[in-house]
């Protein structure tokens, strides 16, 4: 076929057509948008989810109670005082001296309240050699760990003054403060580091400049406006620090995905001798179709989020879903007109050691070619084999434990203050992480309450749910008092969570619940980490549910076939699978963990296997919707399916291969940061796309669609009146041969 004009139809190749004929004018308004979009959303702020709005249940009622009440929960702090074994006890001389100096220190920093010592509270552990000092820090408790240094630093002079006893202090504060001097830059540097990551990748898969820097321009700007677009939304459904993280991630992934996928066919139509007007109407009809096809099954799954019934994960769907939205549009709009203003000039800035493919030259890869020589010579062999390795690789995942990683979990060994955590919870089982039953009275003074309070103490420690001491603060103002009840089981949450069922289930209606007009929910970590977990486990029939049903919709209606939409179900659960059971291997039964920089801290953190479905699940469409599309195309043009198959695979490796790199890339950056549920987070998401990439596109695709031969096309006669969504590939021959056919004979719509 010639340089003709192209006949295409279609949104995208409409979008596309009217994009380089306006070049322009469609850049103008892309650079509006953005700039409204950043202007508006820095004008209105941003609304954060509030710790009331953070779950449902107990842990709900208790946050709205604080909320209401106007209390500021300050952050609270604890000095460990600790003897050596056969060393001094808390009742001697010493000992007395320590804690006085303890309290004379922090008192004289200024920044502190309500200083209590061991001998007035009874924090004095069973063996007599571990005492606490408790006290707040003054101001608010979110900006605490900037207000604890010259605490901290007293402390450090005391323990210089008593070397025979262990002093040391943690809190809230000083955890916050450690943890920002330790790993404050983290974040930062893994999102800025993606950035280059994602560009030098790009450079070595296009070997130009100009063309390397046009997906990550698309794909800054897009993440750019969607940060404008969070501010706006966020008054209607607020938003939080983790969801712009989240955004960030996913709209670097498939924002530069989705130029690569534009981008690379309009090259390779250029290459194989069309003009460049012929090339970009071929490259909106088809990647253009399938980015659009992609972008709105990206979109339905991350809406899956929003039926979770928490914020935190509502706010990440949403968020993720418009930098998705908006990247999409961005891809199939403004890329035309910048391809179509920079013609020829999109190859500048060569780099001389990348040598330039001459035009007519074949784009297959040669890999990819032998490997689906032998997948297609041997199918059933292809099959049984990569669908056992993976159904091997998902097998730990059936043993699955999710919960809240504790601050040992977490973080390990490597901080002194986890050392600290560690020693605390030996010698006050629960201390470190007490359950906090909120009450809220008509008259927190009045007899029956006062009596319910005491009684409510006295049995959390003849039930067995703690060993003591409980704490009581009254807060007479607001009618509300908070009692701390260290829990037995301390830093191991399943024994910590019998002991919390005890209070809820057997200490509570006994003793507050049987006072007219009392609340009293209970809260803390044990409480919020059980609370996610029965919402989170309510959530994932009907989200799992809903990403499938739609999903399955959408490729239905975008391929017009049964079999096309059932099979790309399969083989992203497969992915999805073979995902949960990497993590589980590694970060749950330390399985190769030390290969990652990781360790097996025996549990996942409870939202990511949820969160992962949802991501994983969505970007894996983005390959599937692109190998598939291109051999549907081939089809359509005369190839028979085989041929078909083994001309979409290896047409469209170069592009996979380089957007799987990039996502993995991106993606293994969040693996090397020092917290495990973020490693957790990091390795999941980049092991799916590898694997997703590899053994899924590359191997069980193309060999099921070996096995299933014309029925891939199959689509029942009473589903034909479905709404056609399948014409937006431009009729162009491939090679030479008869028309495609369907099953009844009848030729193949484009």
């Amino acid at each position: 076929m010639g340089n003709g004009e192209a006949r295409v139809r279609g949104f995208a190749a409409r979008a596309g057509g009217w994009s380089a004929r306006h070049r322009w004018a469609a850049v103008g308004i892309w650079v509006l948008f953005v700039v409204l979009a950043v202007g508006l959303g820095s004008a209105a702020g941003r609304v954060d989810v509030k710790d009331s709005d953070q779950l449902k249940g107990e842990t709900h009622t208790a946050a709205r109670i604080i909320e209401d009440a106007g209390i500021d929960e300050p952050a609270g702090e604890t000095v460990l005082i600790q003897a050596g074994d056969g060393g001094l006890k808390a009742t001697d001389a010493e000992f007395r001296d320590a804690v006085t100096a303890v309290v004379r220190a922090v008192e004289e920093t200024g920044r502190v309240t309500d200083v209590t010592s061991p001998y007035d509270t009874k924090t004095i552990s069973k063996d007599g050699r571990s005492a606490l000092v408790q006290f707040d820090m003054r101001g608010a408790a979110d900006t605490a760990g900037e207000r604890v240094e010259p605490v901290l630093k007293a402390v450090e002079g005391v323990q210089k003054d008593h070397a025979s006893l262990r002093i040391e202090e943690i809190g809230g504060a000083s955890m916050m403060k450690t943890f920002d001097d330790a790993f404050g830059d983290d974040f930062k540097k893994a999102e800025y580091s993606a950035v280059p990551v994602a560009f030098g990748i790009l450079l070595i898969a296009f070997g130009a400049l100009v063309a390397a820097l046009l997906p990550v321009a698309l794909a800054v700007t897009a993440i750019m406006a969607t940060m404008g677009l969070m501010g706006i939304v966020s008054h209607l459904q607020p938003m939080s620090d983790t969801a712009n993280s989240v955004m960030l991630l996913v709209g670097m992934a498939v924002g530069v995905d989705y130029c690569l996928f534009y981008l690379r066919r309009e090259r390779e139509e250029r290459e194989a001798g069309h003009d460049a007007q012929t090339a970009l109407r071929i490259a909106a009809a088809t990647s253009g179709r399938a980015i659009v096809v992609s972008g709105v099954t990206v979109c339905v799954a991350m809406a899956g989020m929003l039926f979770t019934g928490l914020a935190e994960f509502e706010a990440m769907g949403l968020a993720s879903l418009m930098v998705v939205a908006v990247a999409m549009v961005g891809s199939v709009t403004v890329l035309p007109a910048l391809l179509s203003l920079l013609g020829e000039r999109v190859e500048k800035g060569r780099i001389p050691f990348l040598r330039r493919r001459k035009p007519g030259a074949r784009q297959d890869s040669q890999f990819w070619t032998a490997v689906l020589r032998r997948v297609l010579a041997r199918p059933v062999i292809a099959v049984t084999v990569a669908a056992g390795a993976l159904l091997a690789i998902t097998a730990p995942a059936l043993g699955m434990k999710t919960q809240q990683l504790t601050l040992d979990q977490e973080f390990g060994d490597s901080l002194p203050i986890v050392q600290t955590y560690n020693r605390l919870n030996d010698a006050f089982p629960g201390g470190s992480e007490p359950a906090e039953v909120v009450v809220k009275a008509d008259d927190i003074n009045a007899p029956e309450v006062k009596s319910a309070l005491a009684d409510f103490r006295d049995r959390a420690i003849s039930s067995g749910a703690s060993r003591g001491p409980v704490e009581i603060k009254l807060h007479d103002t607001q009618n509300v008092a908070f009692v701390y009840v260290p829990l037995v089981g301390g830093s191991d949450l399943d024994r910590a969570g019998v002991s919390l069922d005890k209070l809820r289930d057997e200490v509570r209606p006994a003793t507050l619940g049987r006072v007219d007009g009392v609340e009293a929910p209970i809260t803390g970590q044990v409480a919020g980490s059980k609370d996610f977990n029965d919402q989170l486990a309510g959530a994932v029939v009907p989200v799992f549910a809903f990403v499938v049903v739609f999903a399955f919709l959408l490729m239905l209606l975008s391929f017009r076939s049964l079999t096309i939409a059932l099979t790309s179900i399969v083989l992203n659960l497969l992915s999805v699978g073979a995902a949960y059971g990497i993590l589980v291997a590694v970060f749950q039964h330390g399985w190769g963990a030390s290969l990652v920089g990781a360790e097996g801290v025996g549990a996942i953190i409870t939202w990511l296997p949820l969160f992962l479905f949802v991501i994983l699940f969505g970007l894996s469409m983005d390959y599937h919707v692109f190998v598939v599309s291109r051999i549907r195309e081939a089809r359509l043009r005369g190839l028979e399916t085989k041929d078909a198959i083994r001309h979409g695979v290896v047409t469209t490796a170069g592009v996979v291969t380089s957007a799987a790199v990039i996502m993995v890339a991106v993606f293994a950056i969040f693996g090397t940061l020092s917290m495990q549920s973020m490693k957790q987070m990091g390795v999941g998401l980049a092991a799916a796309v590898l694997i997703d990439a590899t053994i899924i596109r590359g191997v069980l695709l193309p060999a099921v669609m070996a096995l299933l031969g014309e029925r891939n096309w199959y689509l029942p006669k009473w589903l034909h009146r479905l709404p056609d969504l399948t014409h937006d590939e431009a009729p162009r021959a491939i090679v030479a041969g008869p028309a495609a056919r369907d099953d009844e004979g009848e030729p193949l719509k484009v």
